[in-house]
């Protein structure tokens, strides 16, 4: 080809990147990868980099590493910074560190970050490796590029307008059962949910009970999708959130695993341990108010754990229940008055039937009618006052912005063991005085 007939076609390729780039992305996310590599290696800097910024992320991920250094270094030093970051976040690890070797320190710095995400976030859990696909494709075009690129199975596609950002989706069946020239615009949906890369853990999770979804959408602050949360994912999130709010009920570290080492753990254990000393000592002091009825009557001291423990499980029963609701958004702090009246409803009538109980059982063993009358009114007291905690611990927390998970059961256990004890210990030292 002589060199006019070059110089020709470079001008109509520069014109046509110019006047129509949105055209010119179209046709060059069509081009084969050996194409597209000859492409970029014959464009000038200047035009490469338009042509770069233009590609699809799961095309420039497949020609990213086939380019020569020379053009790599062009590249990553002088494309779209963000767009970078979405390509390389898609390469293994020792493939993206080795590329960093060839950006200098400010872009390098710049592009660590961009890549990065933190350990809870819905970019630690999502799949950067994705297809994606623009609205004006056909169906026939859609499923040439399913069948090349092989993406990771899932119900749905997702669809993303000229700049990348997401827009649709689009269900595997309905493309199953289009017309092969269907426009891919005439099929799609909008998405039911969709999450930021620094959403945290309890938010994808949120997303997911309230769109019963198998795919969560990730994007940036931009709007740009940058990743899928697949099914698997998203219910290990569920497992770990579930398993986080276990560890955070009684005091012991989010953070902490089967395996931690001993001196973490006692730095994250020995504050609340501490906390519930001090706690068990105020329910002990409210014992040594009655130490005088105690010391009359020495099967007091024998039926207090009695009361304890079921004002104990009443409270943990209520509070379980309260705990998920807010967990799964199935209540708001707002509502907290019909839980409460719902709570102290039921604790009432489980408390009436479980004093009735062992008022029978404690006049059978001490043949007191007063000790049966003393564990039966104090025992529907301290299982109403449970259920109350219960319910109001965490709407507290939650309300002032706190994990309403956060060492509940160590505030519940000291509120059920003081009102219990007062109120055993109380009707007892009332009645003793009156007979």
């Amino acid at each position: 080809m002589s060199g006019n007939a070059q110089h020709a076609i470079y001008a109509l390729n520069q014109d046509f990147l110019q006047l129509h780039p949105l055209q010119a992305e179209q046709a060059v996310n069509q081009l084969s990868a050996d194409d597209l590599v000859e492409l970029i290696q014959k464009l000038p800097a200047s035009e490469m980099i338009i042509v770069w910024d233009g590609l699809m992320l799961d095309v420039a991920t497949r020609i990213l590493l086939r380019l020569p250094e020379t053009h790599l270094k062009r590249i990553l030093n002088r494309g779209n910074p963000v767009h970078i970051a979405r390509v390389l976040i898609r390469l293994a690890v020792n493939e993206r560190e080795r590329l960093m070797l060839l950006v200098d320190n400010t872009r390098k710095h710049e592009l660590i970050t961009l890549v990065q995400y933190p350990e809870e976030s819905a970019g630690s859990l999502m799949n950067p490796r994705f297809l994606i696909l623009n609205e004006s494709l056909t169906v026939r075009e859609v499923l040439r590029r399913i069948r090349k690129f092989k993406p990771r199975f899932s119900r749905q596609l997702y669809v993303v307008d000229s700049e990348g950002r997401l827009q649709s989706m689009v269900e595997l069946h309905q493309l199953a059962l289009a017309e092969a020239g269907d426009k891919l615009n005439t099929l799609t949906q909008a998405v039911p949910g969709f999450v930021t890369a620094t959403a945290t853990r309890e938010e994808v999770v949120e997303q997911l009970d309230i769109h019963r979804v198998t795919d969560l959408a990730v994007v940036d602050l931009d709007g740009y999708l940058i990743g899928i949360i697949h099914y698997d994912a998203l219910m290990e999130a569920v497992r770990e959130e579930s398993s986080i709010d276990i560890l955070t009920m009684v005091g012991a570290s989010r953070d902490e695993r089967a395996l931690s080492p001993v001196s973490f753990v006692v730095r994250k254990r020995l504050p609340w341990l501490s906390i519930n000393l001090l706690t068990a000592f105020l329910a002990a002091s409210v014992v040594g108010l009655f130490e005088d009825t105690i010391a009359k009557f020495t099967a007091l001291a024998v039926l207090l754990p009695v009361v304890a423990g079921q004002s104990g499980n009443t409270g943990a029963q209520a509070l379980a229940v309260t705990m998920r609701g807010l967990a799964l958004r199935e209540i708001g702090t707002s509502q907290w008055l019909r839980v409460v009246k719902k709570e102290v409803g039921a604790s009432f009538i489980n408390g009436l039937a479980i004093a009735l109980l062992t008022a029978f059982g404690v006049l059978v063993w001490s043949s007191s009618v007063g000790l049966a009358l003393v564990i039966g009114s104090s025992m529907v007291i301290a299982m109403v006052a449970a259920a109350l905690s219960g319910v109001i611990v965490p709407v507290v927390l939650s309300s002032l912005g706190q994990d309403p998970a956060q060492s509940s059961s160590i505030i519940l256990t000291t509120v059920t063991d003081i009102v219990g004890f007062f109120a055993f210990l109380g009707i007892a030292t009332l009645l003793s005085t009156m007979l």
